[in-house]
């Protein structure tokens, strides 16, 4: 469908070659996804602050330990927490810095618009 305000062919060309592939536009969907249920966002918020085992966490949040494994589970799939273990115990962290720096983008977002 062609457009009949103005000649927008330079505007097209350019943004064009920037665009992304498709499949890429996917996987930031699928983080963005991640990001979109109350309760992974309150782990990644305490998980912001400190490396927690799964009972440290359910307790934090007063939330069951088998619900915590599950939402842990998504966003491990997602690339958002990463686990290591020290003896029988497995904790948790965000996966990198780029994660931290969109939990605050979206709090910043949210709190001062």
């Amino acid at each position: 469908m062609a457009s009949t305000c103005c000649d927008h062919s330079i505007e097209v060309k350019r943004v064009k070659e920037k665009l992304i592939e498709e499949e890429t536009l996917y996987d930031i969907a699928e983080l963005f996804k991640a990001f979109a249920d109350t309760t992974r966002i309150k782990i990644i918020s305490v998980l912001k602050e400190e490396e927690l085992c799964v009972g440290a966490i359910s307790e934090l949040l007063n939330i069951s330990q088998s619900a915590i494994s599950h939402q842990l589970r998504a966003l491990k799939n997602a690339k958002i927490v990463k686990h290591t273990r020290h003896g029988k115990q497995i904790f948790y962290t965000l996966d990198d810095e780029h994660i931290k720096k969109i939990y605050d983008m979206g709090l910043e977002h949210i709190t001062k618009g």
